[in-house]
C-alpha cells in the first residue's frame, strides 16, 4: 500500500480522494492556492502546501510546482482528481520520471484519446459506431462547405483538443458557417493551444449517455453500466442519473460491450468514461469522446454498483488486479446526482462570496460531497460547483422524491445557488417521464424569470436567524446546533407577515 499520496486538486474531489486514502491508512498531502487557504480540503489533509497565486494557471495548473511539493513531501503517488492536470500527459510522464506513481491512466492512454480526431479513428478500428463527419481536420471554410453539402445541415464544428463545452458551435444555416468555423478555431487556440477543428453531423435533440469503464495492468477490462447526463446548460452537465430512463436493456448491454472494446483498443488502465450521443427516437448511439479520468458524476455509479471507484483507482495503480469481474457487477436501484453551483439560477453567472449559513441534507440513502461551510468565502477563480447531492432509491420515483426532500433541507445563504433551479427541473413533466434531452433546459426554460426560483430573501433570512438566536438565549437554553435549522422555517413566517 502507498504510505503517502498527494492530491493534486481542490474542493470536493480533493476531499473525496483524501477520505478514500484515510480509510486505506494512507497519509495525504494537499496543495492550495492563495485563494484556497481556508478551503476544507486543506484542513482534512495530513499536510498542506501553498503552490502560488489564486489563478489556476499560476497554481493548480503548474505541474512543476506540484511535482516539487510531491518530491519535498516524499509521496509515493499523486492523484489528480478531475480537471486541472488530470489529463495532462506531460504531468503524468513527469511523475513517472520522478519515481512517483500517477494514479490514473498511462500517458499513452491520455494521449491517444486527448485528440478527438485520432480517438475517432481508433474507435472505428474497434468497431464502435461514430458520428458521420469529416474524416480528418478541416482547414478552410471552403472545405467545411463541401462537407456540409455531403452530410447535410445541421452540423457541429468541434475543436479537436476541446472539452467542457469550449470550441463547439452548431451550424443550422449556411450563413452561420463562416463565423462558427472561425470561432471554434479561435477558442481551440485560446483554451487548448490547438486550432484544429473537425465537423460532425449534428444529432438534433439527442441524449448524452456515458459508460464507466475500468481496466487494470493484467489485461482485465469491465464496464460499470451507464449514466444519463442529458440535463445540461451550455454543454455543462448539472443533473445525472443511473440507470438511464431511456436506454433499453439490450442497447445498454451493447453500449457496455462497445465501451469495453474501446478501452481494450488502447490497453486502457484505470477509470475512464466513454461518452455517447444517443438518438432517443431510433435508439442508435455514436461515440463522442473518452474522458481519461474520474468523472464528477462517479458517485451515482458507485451507489448503484456498490463499488468504490477511488479506492479501485489506488489498487490498480499499485499493480493489483481489478477486485471485480464483469459478471459480479449489477445495477441495483436508481441514483441521481445534482450539482450545487454558486451561481445565479437565471443567468448562470457565478456568485462568489461569503457563505453565511450552510446546512447539508441528511437521512437514509443521501450522500453529499461538498466543501461548503459557514464562513467560507467562495472564490471567483474556479468552477462554481461547491457541492454534489446524491440520492438512491429502490425505484427512480423514490430517488427523485428523496432528492426533492434533500434539496428542501439544503440551506445555503450569503451567495446565490442553483438549488431552486434543480427543484423546478425535478418537477418538470419531461424530467419525470425521462424524455428530456440535451436541449431540455434550452427549450423548456428559455424564458426563465427570477420569480420561478424565488426563495426566502437574504434580509429575511438574517432577521429569522437573529430572532431564533434571541429566543434561544432568552429561554436560557442555547441550542446553537439547532439555530440554523430553524432559520428557514422562521424566515418563511416572517415573509408571510411582511
Amino acid at each position: 500500500m502507498f504510505k503517502k499520496v498527494l492530491v493534486a486538486n481542490r474542493g470536493e474531489i480533493a476531499i473525496r480522494v483524501t477520505r478514500a486514502c484515510r480509510e486505506l491508512g494512507i497519509l495525504t498531502v494537499a496543495v492550495f492556492s492563495d485563494a484556497d487557504r481556508d478551503s476544507l480540503h486543506v484542513f482534512l489533509a495530513d499536510e498542506a502546501y501553498n503552490i502560488g497565486p489564486a489563478p489556476s494557471t499560476e497554481s493548480y495548473l503548474r505541474a512543476d510546482k506540484i511535482l516539487e511539493v510531491a518530491i519535498k513531501a516524499g509521496v509515493d503517488a499523486v492523484h489528480p482528481g478531475y480537471g486541472f492536470l488530470s489529463e495532462n500527459t506531460h504531468f503524468a510522464r513527469s511523475c513517472k520520471a520522478a519515481g512517483i506513481v500517477f494514479i490514473g491512466p498511462t500517458p499513452e492512454n491520455i494521449e491517444a484519446m486527448g485528440d478527438k480526431l485520432s480517438a475517432k479513428a481508433l474507435m472505428r478500428n474497434a468497431k464502435v459506431p461514430t458520428v458521420p463527419g469529416s474524416p480528418g481536420p478541416v482547414e478552410t471554410v471552403e472545405e467545411a462547405r463541401v462537407i456540409c453539402k455531403e452530410i447535410g445541415l445541421p452540423i457541429i464544428i468541434k475543436a479537436s483538443a476541446g472539452g467542457g463545452g469550449k470550441g463547439m458551435r452548431v451550424v443550422r444555416h449556411d450563413s452561420e458557417l463562416e463565423s462558427a468555423f472561425r470561432a471554434c478555431r479561435s477558442e481551440g487556440l485560446n483554451y487548448f493551444k490547438d486550432s484544429t477543428v473537425y465537423i460532425e453531423k449534428f444529432v438534433s435533440d439527442p441524449k448524452h449517455i456515458e459508460i464507466q469503464v475500468f481496466g487494470d495492468t493484467h489485461g482485465n477490462t469491465v464496464h460499470l453500466f451507464e449514466r444519463e447526463c442529458s440535463v445540461q446548460r451550455r454543454h455543462q452537465k448539472i443533473i445525472e442519473e443511473s440507470p438511464s430512463p431511456s436506454v433499453p436493456n439490450d442497447v445498454r448491454l451493447k453500449m457496455g460491450e462497445c465501451s469495453v472494446r474501446a478501452a481494450k483498443q488502447i490497453g486502457y488502465v484505470g477509470a475512464g468514461t466513454i461518452e455517447f450521443i444517443f438518438d432517443n427516437s431510433t435508439k442508435e448511439f455514436y461515440f463522442m469522446e473518452m474522458n481519461t479520468r474520474l468523472q464528477v458524476e462517479h458517485p451515482i455509479t458507485e451507489i448503484v454498483t456498490g463499488t468504490d471507484l477511488v479506492k479501485e483507482q489506488i489498487f490498480v495503480a499499485l499493480g493489483r488486479k481489478l477486485s471485480f469481474r464483469q459478471e459480479d457487477l449489477k445495477q441495483k436501484g436508481h441514483a441521481i446526482e445534482v450539482r450545487i453551483c454558486a451561481e445565479d439560477p437565471v443567468t448562470y453567472q457565478p456568485s462568489p462570496g461569503l457563505i453565511r449559513a450552510c446546512r447539508h441534507p441528511q437521512g437514509p440513502f443521501v450522500r453529499v460531497d461538498s466543501y461548503a461551510y459557514p464562513g467560507y468565502e467562495v472564490p471567483i477563480y474556479y468552477d462554481p460547483m461547491i457541492a454534489k447531492v446524491i440520492t438512491w432509491g429502490e425505484t427512480r420515483q423514490e430517488a427523485i422524491a428523496r432528492m426533492e426532500r434533500s434539496l428542501s433541507e439544503f440551506i445555503l445563504s450569503g451567495i446565490r445557488s442553483n438549488i431552486a433551479l434543480h427543484k423546478t427541473i425535478l418537477k418538470h413533466p419531461k424530467f419525470l417521464d425521462g424524455s428530456y434531452t440535451t436541449q431540455f433546459l434550452e427549450k423548456n426554460f428559455e424564458l426563465m424569470e427570477p420569480e420561478m426560483f424565488k426563495e426566502v430573501p437574504e434580509h429575511v433570512f438574517l432577521i429569522a436567524a437573529a430572532i431564533t438566536a434571541f429566543n434561544d438565549r432568552k429561554s436560557k437554553d442555547v441550542r446553537s446546533l439547532n439555530v440554523v435549522s430553524n432559520w428557514k422555517r422562521v424566515g418563511r413566517k416572517i415573509q408571510l407577515r411582511m
